[in-house]
């Protein structure tokens, strides 16, 4: 897994980052240059000339009328047509121009998330999520960094959206922490959902599909998760052992150690105990418990618990 976002995502960030105020505002400091052209036109007037000439007034040129707040709805509308996000625009907010005349706008998708588009062809469209992302990182590097993100006030509330995120991904928990995470191999984003009941939990979303993965397996694969601690995996594994002859067991740490055809091991340190490595099945049910002691055959053997010491050699050597 690796957290490649920044540069996926440059390109927008950069053209975002040169947005001019207001296109009104660049007709404004367009007019000293047309006003010094027309006073080079102007005849010369001769000093002690009997018909002075009266100077001549500067005509202004009258600034287009900024476009009006439907005008700006309906150019954003037509803009989000063009992308693949599927956002039904509800509010838009125009930022203004970037130095290669493309317009940049804020729009709000309902209760989705909204984007940053930029009209480029086709137009491109950066999350608000993943602006929000960005700005912390950026602020992290740089505590006087000012990045770009929304601003309008649908969009501001990310955990709202990373909540629904884990509730379309099947997490069932109650959501208390939530954060992008990165990009995937296969290109999809990946966020980490913490939950107030539990460990919590990998998501990603693939075309429609959304896929969930336990932290303990994040932990297994070498990914990490800030929002789970050792005692709620430890909790989660000790309730899979309910039932079975490791019910005992006071789970202090535990680890998913892998699968195979037999099944799903994990292992399990007990609390004044010896711990345990248990098979499931994929119901998750527990269908062997194998003693740290004797296990040294299953996978490598135990890892949370220290091997007990070899027995001493009887007096006058082994037989």
């Amino acid at each position: 897994m690796k957290s490649r976002l920044a540069a996926a995502f440059a390109a927008l960030l950069i053209g975002a980052s040169v947005v001019a105020p207001a296109m009104a505002q660049e007709q404004e400091r367009q007019q000293p240059q047309q006003q010094q052209q027309r006073n080079a036109d102007e005849p010369a007037v001769t000093r002690g000339s009997a018909s002075r000439a009266s100077p001549a007034r500067p005509r202004r040129e009258r600034a287009p009328a900024a476009p009006t707040p439907e005008q700006i709805l309906t150019a954003a509308q037509a803009q989000m047509a063009l992308t693949t996000t599927g956002c039904q625009v509800s509010e838009a907010k125009l930022l203004g121009k970037t130095a290669t005349d493309t317009t940049v706008y804020e729009v709000a998708c309902g209760t989705a998330p909204g984007y940053i588009v930029e009209t480029k062809t086709p137009p491109e469209a950066l999350s608000c999520i993943i602006l929000a992302h960005s700005a912390d990182v950026a602020r992290a590097a740089d505590p006087t960094a000012t990045p770009a993100q929304c601003t309008l006030a649908a969009n501001t509330d990310i955990q709202k959206f990373l909540r629904q995120y884990a509730k379309d991904a099947g997490v069932a928990c109650t959501v208390d922490q939530a954060k992008l995470r990165g990009q995937s191999n296969d290109g999809a984003v990946v966020y980490e959902i913490g939950c107030s009941d539990g460990p919590g939990f990998w998501i990603k979303q693939q075309g429609a599909t959304w896929t969930k993965t336990p932290c303990i397996q994040v932990l297994a694969e070498r990914g990490t998760c800030e929002f789970t601690t050792t005692a709620e995996n430890a909790a989660s594994v000790k309730t899979l052992l309910a039932g079975s002859e490791a019910a005992s067991c006071n789970v202090t740490e535990a680890r998913l150690m892998g699968q195979n055809a037999n099944g799903v091991f994990y292992e399990a340190k007990c609390d004044s105990a010896d711990g345990v490595i248990a098979r499931l099945n994929a119901e998750n049910v527990v269908q062997q418990i194998y003693p740290c002691a004797t296990a040294q055959q299953i996978g490598g053997g135990c890892k949370l618990t220290t091997a007990p010491a070899a027995a001493a050699a009887p007096a006058g050597g082994r037989p």
